[in-house]
């Protein structure tokens, strides 16, 4: 087999870091996957629809720094688009090939299946321009070039890329890349740094600094370094539940999850009244400040993003990378005066009921239970409802990656993303927290979780619909519940066998106790385990972020 376009977009692949590649097949990049299965280091994992391959290579590249989907012309890309979409909203690097018609097909305006039937073959990658950061229609004479162009956009900008692969184009002879990609460069100007040093040195020196940290901290790959400066003077500090465990949650240090409103008092004051404020890779949503109700004063505040940082919410420095501006402050965070002290933690918000063994599982007992029983090295993926509100502000042990989507949203997201999580790291166990609505969105992915042979644990909690939606509005209305399945079947429904899964059922604390331990003995296997929680019953965040969205909705 010669070395074609198509093997240089895999080698380029394979040299950033990906080792599977996620997809459905279609006639349109049969050929292509060929060269998929025959490349030495990437492995092929077919998915069930384009959308759930979307979400896998989504959580995938949250792990992995960069991940990769590929689809067929019109109707497998449009399938992807939302994920790619919530990949383009929470800045993952996920490349989309799209395997498209022959050039001279193209070229002829032929009507052809899966196309509006006009001969116009860019309707597709004009919608893909409004959520990848970069986009080429690969030709015989430009290819490599642009592959490069395009996957080098999308390590810059922590954001999807769009590949058009024709099937002539992508068996064009070329030769392999001589050379690596360059690294991302450090884009701050030397003026932009000087200035920050001044003038942040002047902001903060001889003031108690407390942290606000998230999710761009992680994007940027700028997570030792934030460490690194809450360390150097043990600084108070607190993450958004967007970016929760970009710290060690379990330092001495660590206040908690700030969701303004909808935080403790002593949590909420520490971050408000703080008297220096730094707030890192910071972006305030709806869903995870109870409606936009942080009081952040930014007379008082640094406010570092990812290409400049402000201080006082006056004076702005750019160009001035998120890396470098913390660079900076830890070198001077030596003239910080002595941390404020931590403030004593409310027992009265995180009193759970009573763990009496024979009571029946509620919100307020389940996750507790849950965050206790995870161990350090875990990767715990959560869909973006009571499953994420019910850990967001529980402290979980030092070395656990939390991955959510608060600001995309996207219902059903988490399955195949924990798929994607578990392929990418493959020594570390995988833990899904889903619901059951959620769960029927995107359950097709179990049956490639089961062939794939991943191991981890799936807790599926079984509420009887949509519960998140239920306490925005209408908790009796027939559009919130779900058809009732039969869930412990499924993972036999979907391949598995007493060897490879170990299904289990819980309704009481009791129950629940015994079935996590039962999981931990179980390393080796997928552990399928269904908790049964109360129709309304809901962790108390989801009650005060629903509350928020409740007023924005039907505000006047």
């Amino acid at each position: 087999m010669s070395y074609v376009v198509g093997d240089y977009l895999l080698d380029r692949l394979h040299e950033l870091g990906v080792t599977e590649i996620f997809g459905v097949p279609g006639d349109f990049n049969l050929e292509f996957l060929d060269h998929i299965v025959a490349h030495d280091g990437i492995r092929w994992i077919g998915g069930a629809n384009e959308l759930n391959a979307g979400y896998s290579a989504d959580g995938y590249a949250r792990l992995r720094g960069i991940g990769a989907v590929v689809t067929t012309y019109g109707v497998g890309e449009l399938s992807a688009v939302n994920a790619i979409a919530g990949s383009y909203a929470e800045h993952v690097p996920v490349v989309h090939i799209v395997g498209v018609p022959a050039k001279d097909i193209q070229a002829n305006h032929r009507v052809i299946h899966h196309t509006l039937g006009d001969g116009d073959f860019h309707h597709f990658r004009r919608i893909a321009a409004e959520v990848t950061c970069a986009q080429a229609d690969l030709g015989t004479a430009d290819a490599c070039q642009e592959i490069d162009r395009v996957l080098n956009s999308v390590r810059v900008h922590r954001r999807p890329g769009y590949l058009m692969l024709a099937t002539d184009t992508a068996r064009v002879e070329v030769s392999p890349p001589t050379t690596p990609l360059a690294p991302p460069p450090d884009f701050s100007s030397a003026g932009a740094r000087a200035a920050f040093e001044v003038d942040a040195r002047e902001f903060l020196a001889g003031k108690q600094v407390t942290v606000l940290a998230d999710i761009f901290v992680d994007r940027v790959g700028a997570t030792d370094l934030l460490r690194t400066l809450v360390d150097s003077r043990r600084l108070p500090h607190a993450t958004l539940a967007w970016g929760k465990t970009v710290v060690d949650e379990s330092a001495p240090n660590f206040l908690g999850i700030y969701a303004g409103a909808a935080s403790p008092p002593a949590l909420r004051a520490a971050i408000e009244d703080a008297e220096r404020l730094v707030t890192i890779g910071v972006q305030y949503t709806d869903s995870i400040t109870a409606g936009f109700s942080q009081r952040i004063d930014s007379r008082r505040t640094i406010d570092i993003g990812p290409e400049r940082t402000v201080i006082g919410g006056v004076d702005a420095y750019a160009p001035l990378s998120l890396t470098a501006a913390l660079e900076i402050l830890t070198d001077i965070a030596g003239e910080f005066a002595d941390p404020a002290p931590i403030p004593a933690a409310d027992p009265g918000t995180a009193a759970p009921d009573p763990l009496i063994d024979d009571l029946a599982l509620t919100q307020a007992t389940l996750w507790p239970l849950v965050a206790e029983a995870l161990g350090n090295n875990n990767v715990v993926v959560a869909d973006q409802g009571s499953a994420f509100f019910g850990l967001a502000t529980l402290h979980l042990p030092t070395g656990i990656t939390f991955l959510g989507q608060p600001l995309w949203g996207s219902i059903g997201y988490a399955l195949p993303a924990a798929l994607g999580a578990g392929l990418a790291c493959p020594d570390r166990r995988a833990v899904l927290v889903i619901g059951d609505g959620a769960a029927q969105l995107s359950i097709q992915e179990l049956g490639t979780w089961i062939r794939e042979r991943l191991t981890g644990v799936i807790i599926l909690v079984d509420n009887n619909g949509y519960a998140i939606e239920r306490a925005i509005h209408g908790p009796a209305a027939p559009y919130n519940d779900i058809a009732p399945w039969r869930w412990a079947e499924l993972p036999h429904a979907f391949g598995g066998d007493r060897h490879s899964v170990l299904t289990l059922h819980a309704g009481t604390v009791g129950e629940l106790k015994e079935c996590l331990r039962a999981a931990e003995e179980a390393p080796d296997k997928l552990v399928f385990l269904q908790v049964v929680t109360g129709t309304t019953d809901y962790p108390p965040l989801v009650a005060d972020i629903a509350a928020a969205l409740t007023r924005a909705n039907t505000r006047t």
